[in-house]
Protein backbone atom coordinates (compact mmCIF):
# COMPACT_ATOMS: atom_id res chain seq x y z
CA UNK A 1 0.00 0.00 0.00
CA UNK A 2 1.85 3.24 -1.04
CA UNK A 3 0.55 4.96 2.05
CA UNK A 4 1.22 2.21 4.72
CA UNK A 5 4.45 3.72 6.55
CA UNK A 6 7.91 2.17 7.15
CA UNK A 7 8.14 2.88 10.95
CA UNK A 8 5.31 4.36 13.01
CA UNK A 9 7.17 5.00 16.48
CA UNK A 10 4.61 6.01 19.52
CA UNK A 11 6.09 7.72 21.85
CA UNK A 12 9.24 10.79 22.32
CA UNK A 13 11.70 10.55 25.49
CA UNK A 14 14.89 9.39 24.94
CA UNK A 15 13.76 5.76 23.21
CA UNK A 16 11.45 7.14 20.95
CA UNK A 17 13.99 9.86 19.49
CA UNK A 18 17.04 7.40 18.96
CA UNK A 19 14.60 5.32 17.09
CA UNK A 20 13.67 8.02 15.32
CA UNK A 21 16.92 9.70 14.29
CA UNK A 22 17.93 5.88 13.24
CA UNK A 23 15.46 5.05 11.13
CA UNK A 24 15.67 8.52 9.65
CA UNK A 25 19.08 7.98 8.57
CA UNK A 26 18.42 4.62 6.97
CA UNK A 27 16.03 6.54 5.01
CA UNK A 28 12.94 4.72 6.69
CA UNK A 29 10.63 8.09 6.75
CA UNK A 30 9.67 7.51 10.41
CA UNK A 31 6.49 8.98 11.55
CA UNK A 32 6.49 9.78 15.42
CA UNK A 33 3.46 10.37 17.55
CA UNK A 34 5.01 12.69 20.55
CA UNK A 35 1.73 12.35 22.97
CA UNK A 36 -0.45 15.20 23.86
CA UNK A 37 -2.51 14.03 27.02
CA UNK A 38 -3.21 10.93 29.34
CA UNK A 39 -0.10 11.41 31.35
CA UNK A 40 2.25 10.77 28.62
CA UNK A 41 4.45 14.06 28.60
CA UNK A 42 5.85 14.81 25.00
CA UNK A 43 9.68 13.68 26.32
CA UNK A 44 9.27 11.96 28.57
CA UNK A 45 10.03 12.10 32.32
CA UNK A 46 12.83 14.10 31.31
CA UNK A 47 10.46 16.88 31.13
CA UNK A 48 10.31 16.76 34.93
CA UNK A 49 13.59 16.71 35.74
CA UNK A 50 15.35 19.62 36.67
CA UNK A 51 19.43 19.25 36.25
CA UNK A 52 20.65 15.97 34.55
CA UNK A 53 24.64 15.43 34.93
CA UNK A 54 24.87 11.72 34.00
CA UNK A 55 23.62 11.77 30.53
CA UNK A 56 27.02 11.52 28.55
CA UNK A 57 28.25 14.53 26.61
CA UNK A 58 26.89 17.36 29.20
CA UNK A 59 29.96 18.00 31.79
CA UNK A 60 27.82 20.74 33.13
CA UNK A 61 24.86 19.09 33.09
CA UNK A 62 21.50 19.97 31.58
CA UNK A 63 18.28 20.80 32.58
CA UNK A 64 15.89 17.65 31.22
CA UNK A 65 13.48 19.92 28.66
CA UNK A 66 16.75 21.58 27.35
CA UNK A 67 17.80 17.89 26.77
CA UNK A 68 14.95 16.49 25.23
CA UNK A 69 14.65 19.82 23.01
CA UNK A 70 18.42 19.11 21.56
CA UNK A 71 17.06 15.33 21.26
CA UNK A 72 13.48 16.84 19.14
CA UNK A 73 15.71 18.87 17.39
CA UNK A 74 18.00 16.48 16.12
CA UNK A 75 15.32 13.91 15.30
CA UNK A 76 13.13 16.81 13.00
CA UNK A 77 16.58 17.45 11.47
CA UNK A 78 17.39 13.86 10.36
CA UNK A 79 13.54 13.93 8.65
CA UNK A 80 11.49 12.56 11.06
CA UNK A 81 7.97 13.72 11.22
CA UNK A 82 6.83 14.47 14.36
CA UNK A 83 3.02 14.67 15.15
CA UNK A 84 1.93 16.31 18.99
CA UNK A 85 -1.12 13.85 18.95
CA UNK A 86 -1.81 11.08 21.11
CA UNK A 87 -2.12 7.15 20.31
CA UNK A 88 -5.95 5.95 20.89
CA UNK A 89 -6.19 2.64 19.44
CA UNK A 90 -4.05 0.00 17.86
CA UNK A 91 -4.55 -3.14 16.07
CA UNK A 92 -2.12 -5.82 15.63
CA UNK A 93 -3.85 -8.76 15.70
CA UNK A 94 -3.91 -8.93 11.73
CA UNK A 95 -0.35 -8.91 10.66
CA UNK A 96 1.29 -5.84 8.54
CA UNK A 97 0.38 -3.73 8.15
CA UNK A 98 -0.68 -2.96 11.55
CA UNK A 99 -3.14 -0.20 12.10
CA UNK A 100 -2.86 2.72 14.37
CA UNK A 101 -5.55 5.99 15.25
CA UNK A 102 -4.37 9.09 16.66
CA UNK A 103 -5.63 12.62 16.87
CA UNK A 104 -8.95 14.38 18.24
CA UNK A 105 -10.34 12.92 15.01
CA UNK A 106 -8.98 9.31 15.16
CA UNK A 107 -7.30 9.36 12.18
CA UNK A 108 -6.46 6.00 10.66
CA UNK A 109 -2.59 5.49 10.14
CA UNK A 110 -0.99 2.48 9.16
CA UNK A 111 2.46 0.68 9.04
CA UNK A 112 5.16 -2.04 8.56
CA UNK A 113 6.97 -1.91 11.79
CA UNK A 114 5.85 -0.18 15.28
CA UNK A 115 8.25 1.08 17.47
CA UNK A 116 6.79 1.50 21.30
CA UNK A 117 8.28 3.99 23.33
CA UNK A 118 5.61 4.57 25.82
CA UNK A 119 7.59 4.70 29.04
CA UNK A 120 6.44 4.79 32.34
CA UNK A 121 5.32 6.97 34.83
CA UNK A 122 6.43 6.82 38.92
CA UNK A 123 3.79 6.65 41.31
CA UNK A 124 3.30 8.78 43.67
CA UNK A 125 1.62 9.75 46.87
CA UNK A 126 -0.46 12.90 45.37
CA UNK A 127 0.32 15.38 48.05
CA UNK A 128 0.24 18.73 46.18
CA UNK A 129 3.57 19.97 47.75
CA UNK A 130 5.07 16.98 46.43
CA UNK A 131 3.87 17.82 42.73
CA UNK A 132 5.25 21.84 43.26
CA UNK A 133 8.72 20.53 44.58
CA UNK A 134 9.37 17.68 41.57
CA UNK A 135 12.77 18.82 40.44
CA UNK A 136 13.30 20.94 43.85
CA UNK A 137 14.17 18.32 45.96
CA UNK A 138 11.49 15.41 44.95
CA UNK A 139 12.33 13.00 43.22
CA UNK A 140 11.19 9.22 41.99
CA UNK A 141 14.92 8.42 41.23
CA UNK A 142 17.53 7.61 43.69
CA UNK A 143 20.21 6.86 41.05
CA UNK A 144 19.41 9.88 38.53
CA UNK A 145 19.29 12.68 41.76
CA UNK A 146 21.14 11.38 44.53
CA UNK A 147 24.40 12.72 43.54
CA UNK A 148 22.57 16.27 44.30
CA UNK A 149 22.35 15.58 48.17
CA UNK A 150 25.77 14.46 48.67
CA UNK A 151 26.34 14.71 53.07
CA UNK A 152 22.60 15.74 53.25
CA UNK A 153 19.79 14.56 55.03
CA UNK A 154 17.15 12.74 52.79
CA UNK A 155 13.87 10.26 53.24
CA UNK A 156 12.72 7.85 50.87
CA UNK A 157 9.01 7.12 51.21
CA UNK A 158 8.43 3.06 50.27
CA UNK A 159 8.40 -0.32 51.86
CA UNK A 160 8.88 -2.62 48.48
CA UNK A 161 12.46 -3.75 47.18
CA UNK A 162 12.69 -0.68 45.40
CA UNK A 163 12.72 1.56 48.69
CA UNK A 164 15.20 -0.79 49.97
CA UNK A 165 17.53 -0.48 47.01
CA UNK A 166 17.29 3.34 46.66
CA UNK A 167 18.08 3.93 50.17
CA UNK A 168 21.09 1.70 50.09
CA UNK A 169 21.72 3.67 47.19
CA UNK A 170 21.66 6.74 48.72
CA UNK A 171 23.50 5.84 51.76
CA UNK A 172 26.44 5.50 49.94
CA UNK A 173 26.06 9.31 49.07
CA UNK A 174 24.24 11.23 51.66
CA UNK A 175 24.81 11.93 55.36
CA UNK A 176 21.39 10.03 56.88
CA UNK A 177 18.52 8.70 55.34
CA UNK A 178 15.00 7.91 57.05
CA UNK A 179 12.95 5.54 55.18
CA UNK A 180 9.50 5.86 55.82
CA UNK A 181 6.63 3.23 55.52
CA UNK A 182 2.95 3.22 56.13
CA UNK A 183 3.13 -0.47 57.66
CA UNK A 184 4.85 -2.52 60.55
CA UNK A 185 6.12 -4.61 58.27
CA UNK A 186 8.02 -3.95 54.23
CA UNK A 187 7.35 -5.95 51.59
CA UNK A 188 10.73 -6.48 50.67
CA UNK A 189 12.65 -9.62 49.99
CA UNK A 190 14.30 -10.61 53.77
CA UNK A 191 17.87 -9.84 51.99
CA UNK A 192 17.00 -6.62 51.31
CA UNK A 193 15.87 -5.71 54.47
CA UNK A 194 18.61 -7.46 56.16
CA UNK A 195 21.02 -4.78 54.21
CA UNK A 196 18.68 -2.08 55.18
CA UNK A 197 18.81 -2.93 59.07
CA UNK A 198 22.04 -3.24 58.86
CA UNK A 199 23.24 -0.01 57.51
CA UNK A 200 23.94 2.51 60.01
CA UNK A 201 23.01 5.88 58.33
CA UNK A 202 19.51 4.83 57.26
CA UNK A 203 16.67 4.73 59.72
CA UNK A 204 13.08 3.55 59.77
CA UNK A 205 9.98 4.83 60.66
CA UNK A 206 7.16 2.49 60.65
CA UNK A 207 3.12 3.03 60.50
CA UNK A 208 4.19 6.77 59.69
CA UNK A 209 2.63 8.43 56.61
CA UNK A 210 3.73 12.03 54.59
CA UNK A 211 1.49 14.66 55.25
CA UNK A 212 3.81 17.31 53.69
CA UNK A 213 6.59 18.48 51.79
CA UNK A 214 8.31 21.56 52.95
CA UNK A 215 8.80 24.56 51.45
CA UNK A 216 6.79 25.31 48.55
CA UNK A 217 7.12 29.00 49.09
CA UNK A 218 10.94 28.39 48.92
CA UNK A 219 10.69 26.78 46.20
CA UNK A 220 12.82 23.92 48.00
CA UNK A 221 12.94 20.88 49.95
CA UNK A 222 13.42 21.53 53.99
CA UNK A 223 12.10 19.22 55.22
CA UNK A 224 9.14 16.54 55.69
CA UNK A 225 6.21 16.48 57.97
CA UNK A 226 5.13 13.05 58.89
CA UNK A 227 2.16 11.19 60.73
CA UNK A 228 2.14 8.62 62.69
CA UNK A 229 -0.74 6.47 61.82
CA UNK A 230 -1.25 4.46 64.89
CA UNK A 231 -0.36 7.44 67.64
CA UNK A 232 -1.21 10.34 65.12
CA UNK A 233 1.46 12.02 66.35
CA UNK A 234 3.29 14.54 63.96
CA UNK A 235 6.67 15.29 63.42
CA UNK A 236 9.15 17.03 61.20
CA UNK A 237 12.20 15.73 59.55
CA UNK A 238 14.90 18.09 58.53
CA UNK A 239 15.98 16.85 55.07
CA UNK A 240 17.23 18.17 51.73
CA UNK A 241 15.68 15.68 49.61
CA UNK A 242 12.61 13.21 49.35
CA UNK A 243 12.57 10.01 47.29
CA UNK A 244 9.31 8.51 46.37
CA UNK A 245 9.82 4.57 45.41
CA UNK A 246 6.76 2.84 45.80
CA UNK A 247 6.95 1.92 42.15
CA UNK A 248 6.54 2.79 38.49
CA UNK A 249 3.70 2.08 35.56
CA UNK A 250 4.20 1.51 32.36
CA UNK A 251 2.48 3.00 29.59
CA UNK A 252 0.80 -0.11 28.22
CA UNK A 253 -2.75 -0.15 28.03
CA UNK A 254 -3.11 0.04 24.92
CA UNK A 255 -0.91 -2.41 24.05
CA UNK A 256 -1.96 -5.15 26.66
CA UNK A 257 -4.80 -6.98 23.94
CA UNK A 258 -2.23 -7.34 21.19
CA UNK A 259 1.67 -8.07 23.22
CA UNK A 260 2.72 -10.72 26.02
CA UNK A 261 3.53 -8.78 29.33
CA UNK A 262 5.36 -9.42 32.01
CA UNK A 263 3.06 -9.86 35.49
CA UNK A 264 4.35 -6.49 36.30
CA UNK A 265 2.69 -4.46 33.11
CA UNK A 266 5.52 -3.93 31.41
CA UNK A 267 6.44 -5.52 27.46
CA UNK A 268 7.75 -8.39 26.96
CA UNK A 269 11.27 -8.41 24.96
CA UNK A 270 13.17 -11.09 23.30
CA UNK A 271 16.36 -10.81 25.71
CA UNK A 272 19.28 -8.73 24.26
CA UNK A 273 16.68 -6.95 21.30
CA UNK A 274 13.74 -4.88 21.66
CA UNK A 275 11.58 -7.78 19.84
CA UNK A 276 8.14 -8.07 21.27
CA UNK A 277 5.86 -11.32 20.68
CA UNK A 278 4.39 -9.86 17.71
CA UNK A 279 7.00 -10.04 14.77
CA UNK A 280 7.80 -6.43 13.28
CA UNK A 281 6.33 -4.67 16.82
CA UNK A 282 9.28 -3.62 18.34
CA UNK A 283 9.92 -1.72 22.37
CA UNK A 284 11.85 0.24 23.36
CA UNK A 285 13.09 2.48 26.52
CA UNK A 286 11.00 2.30 30.63
CA UNK A 287 8.40 0.31 28.25
CA UNK A 288 9.75 -2.29 28.53
CA UNK A 289 12.64 -1.69 30.81
CA UNK A 290 11.96 -1.80 34.79
CA UNK A 291 15.66 -3.11 36.07
CA UNK A 292 17.80 0.08 35.05
CA UNK A 293 15.47 2.97 33.85
CA UNK A 294 17.63 5.63 32.78
CA UNK A 295 18.01 8.20 30.10
CA UNK A 296 20.79 6.24 28.50
CA UNK A 297 20.07 2.50 28.69
CA UNK A 298 16.74 4.56 27.35
CA UNK A 299 18.22 5.63 24.25
CA UNK A 300 20.38 2.55 23.22
CA UNK A 301 17.05 0.47 22.78
CA UNK A 302 16.05 2.94 20.82
CA UNK A 303 18.73 2.17 18.60
CA UNK A 304 18.64 -1.31 18.90
CA UNK A 305 14.97 -0.91 18.20
CA UNK A 306 15.41 1.02 14.90
CA UNK A 307 18.02 -1.02 13.39
CA UNK A 308 16.22 -4.35 14.27
CA UNK A 309 12.98 -2.39 12.72
CA UNK A 310 15.38 -1.98 9.29
CA UNK A 311 16.41 -5.06 9.35
CA UNK A 312 13.07 -6.82 9.43
CA UNK A 313 11.84 -4.88 6.75
CA UNK A 314 14.88 -5.61 4.42
CA UNK A 315 14.35 -9.51 5.28
CA UNK A 316 10.29 -9.31 4.88
CA UNK A 317 10.48 -6.84 1.37
CA UNK A 318 8.54 -4.46 3.21
CA UNK A 319 10.87 -1.70 2.77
Amino acid sequence: MSDTRNVIIIGSGPAGHTAGIYAARANLKPLMFEGLARGGIPGGQLMITNDVENYPGFPDKVAGPDLMKRFRDQSLHQGVEIRTEDVNKVDFSKGRPFTVWAGDDNLEYKANTIIIATGAQAKWLGIPSETALQGKGVSACAVCDGAFFRNQDVAVVGGGDTAMEESMYLSGLCKTVTLIHRREEFRASKAMQDRVFKNPKIKVLYNTEVDEILDVSKGEVTGVRVRNNKTHEKMTLDVTGYFVAIGHTPNTDLFKDFLELHDNGYIKTKPGTAQTSVPGVFAAGDVQDFVYRQAVTAAGSGCMAALEAERWLAANDAH
